[in-house]
């Protein structure tokens, strides 16, 4: 844990933070490497270099202590240390862990620090580590994942981590992605020294240049031809000064994005750069758990899919798990699948108000459920819940092969779950493929009701007369749901995906008759005068009353327990005792302490609120005394 380090916005694994140092530094940022090791004349951070010389630990505590009282107490130092390549293993170096373990105890508490960490070491008490040969595991994609998430389940979740040696404009997007806060110019330095100019689409050799990509004051007052006829060290200064203002302006860039919540979208395309990057994104996004627990529950902007690793980001999987795993649809006996739309939510769009016409009097027979790609399958009722009404995509009219099979895999899974009497679909073109394979592959029928356009009088009158013939059969037991149940079904799937099981909780009538109040989309959910939740339509979640709270308490989901206080506002990180680990950012949580009950929702995950000794954990709605 940190008294130096807080987190201020999060993006996932990327955060915003600040070192409360002297000056104050705000990451995720970019070390001067020469400005690192001047020990005489001190920054906000400095390296204490190497102790290979150091014969004893007490000249060990000497030389920190030494070097302390020279910067000062709001000076960060990282720690002396001996620097090994990741692949020699942490038991043989005896010698480095029990003087980093005795060093850690010296300094503890004397001001910020920072420590070399490698993979099976012990981690001491810092605020700010040191990814050990960060740099030795550029192009090994798979190696530099998995030695970063290890790295990060060693340390506490509000230290910052370092990764020193590998950055490059083109790589900064992903790095802090992944969880990196902290960077260094080394890089751009070697490269300003071999004629090399960086940008964020990639490195150009000096010759190959005929003029200069940017516009920063330095490329503007030169050109290539003019710079190439310098002596090697005047070339060398400005190739550094551009290679420096290449990096702080993709970092500001980045740190932009985190702001607004969109810097997937811009990795997503940051990363075709280099094969490496776009093999480090899709490695990551098989690490579901490691980003999942740090992605929020719905975001406030427009979630993009324009690349085919939208499939496998952690917003379409989550959707996708919920609904195989916590939804549970109406007790209706005709499924009917219809294609997406580009409007959001669905049932506004054009060609969906024309299905619902068309169904008429039939719809409370009929379960609706909507095809489309990257989510999968939607249904009706998850319409509003992000990110179903908030994502956008490229519309071609052509389908790749992943899309097809993500999507089928989606629906078989569901179908395989639930079982309908019949199974309508008013599709057409790729979204019949899929269809007919998962009729193949469960060996069920489903009645196709279009042949060319979807909206077409035939096709509309053809939907009518396939569920109306449906419903006459003798087969068929004619289950509806009537506007009132069809209202808490609405809400109680939502509650389902938002709580799981637990939201059954939520719509028990043991003391009161429930009802839905409101126009949709701004449904609330009351149990005789008291109510208990109201649908939000901006994310289209529930958020709780402190009514509703009270019922939700029983499961012990979702719940965040605090010391003995008021709360008076935001609960911070260290008043919180115990937090659900199924907590995410954004998610609607219960507080529960021996003098209040409070309803509100989370900044940061179940195991951040535990693990973290600063930040907002809950930003509170309701309180009530106890």
């Amino acid at each position: 844990m940190t008294q130096y380090f807080e987190i201020e916005q999060r993006d996932g694994a990327a955060r915003i933070g600040k070192l409360l140092l002297s000056p104050e530094l705000r990451t995720p940022c970019i070390f001067s490497t020469a400005e690192l090791g001047k020990l005489e004349t001190p920054g906000p951070v400095v390296d204490a270099g190497s102790f290979w010389g150091v014969k004893s630990d007490a000249e060990l505590e000497a030389y920190v202590n030494q070097i302390r009282e020279k910067a000062g107490n709001g000076t960060l130092i990282i720690l002396p240390h001996q620097a090994y390549p990741p692949a020699i293993p942490a038991e043989s170096l005896g010698k480095v862990e029990r003087l980093t373990a005795r060093n850690g105890e010296n300094v503890e508490d004397t001001g910020p620090t920072g420590s070399l960490l490698r993979i099976g070491g012990k981690p001491e008490k810092t605020d700010l580590y040191v990814m050990e040969g960060a740099g030795t595991l550029e192009n090994n994609a798979r190696r530099f994942l998995e030695t970063v998430i290890e790295l990060k389940n060693q340390i506490p979740p509000d230290t910052a981590l370092y990764a020193p040696k590998l950055a490059l404009p083109e790589n900064i997007a992903i790095l802090v992605y992944l969880g990196i806060d902290i960077l260094d110019d080394t890089r751009a330095e070697i490269a300003a020294y071999s004629d090399i100019y960086l940008t964020a689409a990639g490195s150009f050799y000096l010759d190959s240049l005929t003029e200069f990509p940017c516009r920063c004051s330095v490329c503007s007052a030169s050109t290539p031809a003019e710079l190439r006829k310098l002596p090697k060290t005047e070339r060398a200064k400005f190739l550094s000064a551009h290679n420096r203002n290449a990096l702080e302006a993709e970092l500001s860039l980045v740190r932009e994005r985190i702001r607004a919540g969109i810097l997937r979208e811009y990795v997503e395309g940051q990363c075709r750069v280099r094969p490496w990057l776009t093999a480090l994104l899709r490695l990551g996004d098989f690490e579901y758990s490691y980003l999942e627990e740090k992605v929020p529950a719905f975001r406030q902007n427009q979630l993009l899919a324009d690349t085919s690793e939208a499939l496998s980001r952690v917003e379409v999987v989550r959707f996708a798990r919920r609904i195989q795993e916590r939804y549970t649809p109406p007790d209706l006996e005709i499924l009917v699948l219809f294609p997406c739309a580009a409007k959001k939510p669905y049932s506004i769009s054009q060609s969906h108000q024309k299905f619902i016409l068309a169904l008429g009097k039939y719809r409370k027979f009929v379960h609706e459920v909507i095809l489309t790609s990257p989510l999968g399958i939607v249904p009706r009722e998850l319409e509003l819940t992000y990110p179903a009404s908030h994502y956008d995509t490229a519309v071609t009219g052509h389908w790749d092969e992943e899309e097809k099979a993500w999507v089928s895999g989606c629906l078989e899974a569901y179908l395989s779950k639930y079982r309908y009497k019949a199974v309508v679909a008013h599709v057409e073109g790729a979204y019949r493929e899929i269809c007919e394979r998962v009729a193949d592959s469960l060996n069920i029928e489903i009645i196709y009701t279009a042949t060319g356009s979807l909206v077409s009088m035939e096709a509309l009158s053809n939907l009518k007369r396939t569920v109306e013939s449906l419903y006459a059969s003798e087969s068929f037991s004619k289950k509806s749901l009537n506007a009132e149940e069809g209202k808490k079904n609405f809400l109680r799937a939502i509650a389902e995906y938002q709580f799981g099981e637990d939201a059954a909780l939520l719509f028990s009538e043991e003391t009161g008759k429930l009802a839905v109040k409101g126009r949709f989309p701004k449904y609330q959910l009351f149990s005789g005068k008291k109510q208990l939740a109201t649908l939000v339509p901006q994310y289209g979640m529930l958020a709780l009353s402190l009514e509703g709270a009270e019922r939700m308490l029983k499961s012990e989901k979702y719940l965040v327990k605090i010391d003995d206080f008021l709360p008076r506002g935001s609960i911070l990180a260290p008043g919180v005792t115990e937090a659900y680990p199924g907590i995410r950012p954004n998610d609607e949580v219960i507080v529960l302490g021996k003098k209040a009950l409070c309803v509100g929702r989370a900044v940061m995950s179940g195991e951040e609120m535990v693990k973290s000794s600063r930040g907002v954990a809950v930003d509170v709605r309701h309180i009530k005394k106890l």
